[in-house]
């Protein structure tokens, strides 16, 4: 290396010597005595250059040696007297090799830790990181009381093992992160309280009788609140305002916010339990943000059911409770708002463009051809989203397709993007989440939108609507379309296959007016059947050949409990998405059943069907495997996942749902 450098640092005179010597070779030929002479200069320079460049050699070694011993002795003083904790350890065997003085203080041993594992003397320090090629731990580290963040590095050693060492340095930052999770405790968090079944519970109260129930609904939650020292205030007759510390924020999520299991307790005279539903705002920049959060948060309690908890942040939504079933609590004073401005919308559209949720069914679609009949009463160009592959309703799609009235009208996704414009109306029925509905790319193009949805709403869903239509009180969309169509056409004016799909929709989702029906339902059908809907020919829309019920019914014989009362089938093979659910609900018929679900593999991914009857919410169970629905009808896909696996992940959320 010396050597190197020394060649570097000096000129090369080899060239001028040869350069010299043949010019003496030369002068020979003109004479001798002076090429003799030039040989013997040459001979002289050429001892003179070979001495002085040993001298030079030397005396860049001496350098070279002095520079190289002073380094390693600051390095050596630096790693030892640093004012950083240091350890270098072997991280393959966990040996540790060597420690400075900052680090021995922390562990109170007087001498280097020689024999010792790191892994012993600091449990839980995972250092996979060094050897992922990071240079900073991802997590802090706490030992003896204190916490560190840890940088370090990784260096190969020689030799034919060709292992490695690995030199750590630990920063205190124990008061630092004392301070930030000081911070981050005494954070405000905004939450709104409200009583979602206020008018229920006072009506036919006297003004006494209210007081009283009040009173009582108050004192429960002032017990609730008082170790927080938050500040509750009651704002609107059944809404109130709670601000509090993110601490005890903790603590609520903890106990899955007991208070609404408090507040059932309270009943008034005609035996109506209270219900609460809280939406609760955190991470916010500011208190407008927080109590913006709050309220999204109170929406989207109310738009699953109500009686639950909700707790939104910068990017997410948390869900707590909500096991209850829905109650209808809609009025028709709303659904004559929506239905005139769902019809002003309409109005002022270049074009509208109807899509369900991906494989329609039966609601869907007679959801979509009941809006179809909106948009021509308005005289609007209309166009229904078709799937590229056979749908559950395509045999109702072929129906509808085979009308004049219907011409032209099914495209496909690709066919709607090349045609919309900016004043075209994109109306979304049957599900309310942007990954579900059949063509998302369009949906994004829309300027305008309209939701139409009876689903509970889940953490994504469509922002920014210009009209949404939510009522998971409903039993169907078709239900909920048909409620604005008497504002707005006559029963002579629906044609006779529209009214016939939007009640084998409602037929659909009510299991023949079953489930999941009130008195909005009856009067919807009522309207249809004025409208010439026959129930005959609906039937025939769910008949099923002989391999199909074949099928389902071996599905069924396949069927194995699981906590006594839940009924689980799973089968390997191809299975159409409509039998499936129909096994579903066949189970719900065995006695001791009221719960159900059917897992069917359809070589890419494993489709899942809930039925309930019972108090099980199925679609708080198949949200934990990204489904959804309502509590007693869901489904959900799951993809990458063997049918096995899937089933696996099923009982343990069945599992966590009954436990908590």
């Amino acid at each position: 290396m010396n050597r190197k450098i020394a060649q570097l640092l000096q000129p090369s005179f080899q060239l001028y010597f040869v350069c010299l010597i043949v010019f003496a070779l030369a002068s020979a030929f003109f004479s001798l005595p002076l090429a003799g002479a030039e040989l013997v200069a040459v001979a002289c320079l050429g001892l003179y250059n070979r001495e002085n460049n040993r001298r030079r050699r030397r005396e860049i070694s001496k350098y070279l040696e002095s520079v190289t011993g002073t380094v390693d002795t600051a390095t050596k003083d630096t790693m030892t007297n640093s004012p950083l904790p240091m350890i270098i350890f072997r991280p393959e065997s966990d040996d540790i090799i060597w420690t400075n003085d900052r680090f021995l203080q922390l562990t109170g041993e007087r001498e280097h830790l020689f024999d010792a594992k790191l892994s012993a003397l600091i449990p839980g320090f995972d250092t996979r990181w060094l050897m992922e090629g990071k240079s900073e731990c991802p997590t802090e580290v706490t030992y003896s009381g204190r916490r560190f963040l840890v940088f370090g590095h990784l260096v190969r050693t020689g030799g034919r093992s060709g292992g490695f060492l690995a030199t750590t340095y630990w920063v205190d930052v124990t008061e630092f992160c004392a301070i930030r999770d000081q911070f981050q405790a005494t954070r405000p968090v905004a939450a709104v309280l409200l009583l979602d079944n206020y008018d229920e519970l006072m009506k036919n109260l006297t003004e006494n009788e209210r007081s009283a129930m009040m009173s009582e609904i108050d004192s429960r939650l002032d017990a609730w609140v008082a170790h927080t020292g938050g500040l509750l205030r009651r704002y609107q007759r059944e809404r109130y305002l709670f601000v509090f510390e993110e601490q005890y924020l903790t603590q609520f999520t903890e106990k899955k916010f007991d208070i609404l299991d408090t507040v059932h307790q309270v009943k008034n005279p005609s035996g109506i339990t209270a219900s609460l539903s809280i939406g609760v705002g955190k991470d916010g920049e500011s208190f407008q943000e927080l109590l913006q959060f709050a309220n999204l948060s109170i929406d989207m309690a109310l738009s699953r059911g109500g009686d639950q908890a909700v707790v939104r942040n910068k990017f997410t939504f948390e869900f707590y409770g909500g096991r209850s079933k829905e109650t209808e609590k809609r009025t028709k004073v709303k659904s004559r708002v929506m239905a005139n401005a769902l019809s002003s919308l309409v109005s002022d559209s270049s074009q509208v463009f109807i899509m369900g949720h991906k494989a329609p069914d039966n609601d869907s679609v007679g959801a979509a051809a009941g809006v179809c009949a909106l948009c021509r009463k308005n005289g609007v160009p209309v166009h229904i989203i078709k799937d590229a592959n056979p749908s559950p309703a395509q045999e109702l799609v072929d129906r509808l397709s085979q009308l004049p009235e219907y011409q032209d009208c099914f495209l496909t996704a690709q066919e709607s993007l090349l045609i919309a414009d900016s004043r075209s109306l994109a109306v979304v029925v049957d599900t309310n989440r942007p990954e579900q509905v059949q063509a998302e790319e369009l949906l994004q193009s829309c300027n305008r939108v309209a939701v139409i949805d009876h689903h509970r709403r889940a953490a994504t869903y469509i922002e920014g609507a210009a009209l949404n239509y939510h009522e998971p009180y409903a039993s169907s969309a078709s239900e909920l379309v048909t409620e604005l169509l008497q504002y707005i056409v006559e029963p002579n004016q629906l044609l006779r296959a529209e009214a016939e799909a939007l009640l084998a929709g409602i037929v659909l989702d009510t299991k023949n007016f079953t489930m999941r029906t009130g008195g909005r339902t009856f009067e919807a059908a009522a309207f249809l059947r004025r409208s010439g809907a026959d129930t005959a020919e609906v039937k025939k829309l769910y008949q099923n050949d002989l391999a199909g019920t074949i099928t389902k019914y071996a599905i069924i014989q396949n069927a194995k409990l699981y906590r006594d009362h839940i009924a689980i089938a799973a089968t390997d093979k191809p299975v159409n998405r409509v039998i499936a659910a129909q096994a579903a609900d066949e189970l719900l018929n065995i006695i001791g059943i009221d719960t159900s679900f059917v897992l069917a593999s359809d070589g890419e991914r494993v489709n899942i069907s809930a039925r309930s009857m019972g108090d099980t919410n199925v679609q708080v169970i198949l949200e934990q495997l990204g489904g959804g629905g309502n509590a007693a009808a869901a489904g959900g896909q799951v993809s990458g996942k063997s049918l096995e696996e899937v089933t696996l992940e099923l009982a343990r959320a069945i599992d966590r749902y009954l436990e908590t």
